[in-house]
């Protein structure tokens, strides 16, 4: 498995509504942070705070500066240290990872996806709750 690439694919996919955030997340950002509060309506986050309505992009991804003219894009997030759990667990397997066509897996990983998924979970590790 390779490491991330920072395609963007990830927050591309599922920032229009495919993402939540748990009340305490949500109450965190309206002490700690009101700027991504403001982006949340309802209890549904990345709302337009104008109009109330889905945004069709997650309003914290940000394009990178290219490496140089022919370089791929690359993003980043601009709340990665307050970002939604969902966010943070991304990804959970490796059968996600097909079906998003994340730049990480490799033909090794799809020939042996047991192996693939036990080294994706330690990937993630600090970014999941301990398993129960």
């Amino acid at each position: 498995m390779k490491e991330c690439t920072q395609c963007g694919k990830c927050c591309l996919l599922y920032s229009d509504g495919g993402l939540s955030a748990r009340a305490e997340e949500i109450e965190a950002w309206e002490t700690f942070n009101p700027t991504i509060a403001e982006y949340v309506v309802n209890g549904k986050i990345w709302m337009d705070p104008a109009t109330g309505k889905q945004l069709t992009r997650c309003p914290w991804l940000e394009l990178l500066p290219a490496d140089s003219a022919d370089s791929p894009d690359k993003y980043g997030c601009s709340i990665y240290q307050d970002r939604p759990e969902d966010c943070r667990h991304y990804p959970t397997s490796i059968a996600e990872m097909v079906r998003d066509e994340c730049e990480m897996i490799e033909v090794r990983d799809l020939n042996a996806p047991a192996q693939a998924q036990k080294t994706l979970d330690r990937l993630m590790a600090d970014s999941r709750p301990p398993a129960q």
